[in-house]
């Protein structure tokens, strides 16, 4: 059962958010707060698998919501997916650079709002589709550094990730098992202290590999 706390301002979304939620068979809604500061105290309380974070929040905005709870400084993080009205770059930048296991837009719709639930709860990360690309080519400018630690398989598999593609599609296009992809993204992360398919992605347009 995958425990979830909700943290946004509107009643309407923290009802509509719990409606569909709950009616998964592997969910379930164990909080829904009005503001960022309740977030972290019943976050903390609780630990949720995963939080379910609005941006603009009375007490503390959602973004500083989630460095308290995922932070890179953050000895014991929690799964933090970061939903919002606004598609703004500087937004999904900091969101992840926090620690954020995914950013969604709140018109995403149903079936992507549970899969990035799944996904941040299995240690995985989603991004909406339609800003995961344009996120990821704008992340940092390249800064090339030297020799790439990863074997050509390696690379191939970060440069379908950095390109938006799903496990399952990216075994489609390398004619790999989907147990062989993932076996390739863990060995990556473990080779550039990445955390998640985000941070492998971001490295990945970080770092030139895409413009090879």
């Amino acid at each position: 059962m995958i425990r979830v706390l909700i943290a946004d301002d509107q009643e309407m979304v923290r009802v509509g958010f719990r409606m569909i939620l709950e009616s998964q068979e592997d969910m379930s809604v164990v909080a829904d707060v009005a503001n960022g500061l309740d977030a972290v105290s019943r976050a903390r309380e609780l630990r949720p698998d995963v939080c379910l974070v609005d941006i603009r929040m009375p007490g503390l905005d959602g973004l500083a919501v989630t460095k308290t709870l995922a932070g890179p400084d953050v000895v014991d993080p929690l799964k933090v997916v970061v939903v919002t009205t606004f598609d703004l770059d500087e937004y999904v930048h900091t969101a992840l650079a926090n620690g954020a296991s995914g950013f969604l837009l709140k018109d995403a719709g149903p079936a992507l709002l549970m899969e990035a639930v799944r996904a941040a709860a299995r240690g995985d990360a989603l991004v909406s589709p339609q800003i995961t690309v344009r996120l990821l080519r704008h992340f940092a400018a390249p800064t090339p550094t030297g020799a790439n630690p990863l074997t050509e398989r390696e690379t191939d598999v970060v440069r379908a990730t950095a390109r938006g593609l799903t496990n399952t599609e990216i075994g489609q296009e390398l004619y790999l098992s989907l147990s062989t992809v993932k076996t390739h993204l863990a060995a990556v992360q473990g080779k550039i202290g990445a955390r998640n398919r985000v941070e492998i992605a971001a490295w990945a347009w970080r770092t030139g590999l895409m413009a090879d």
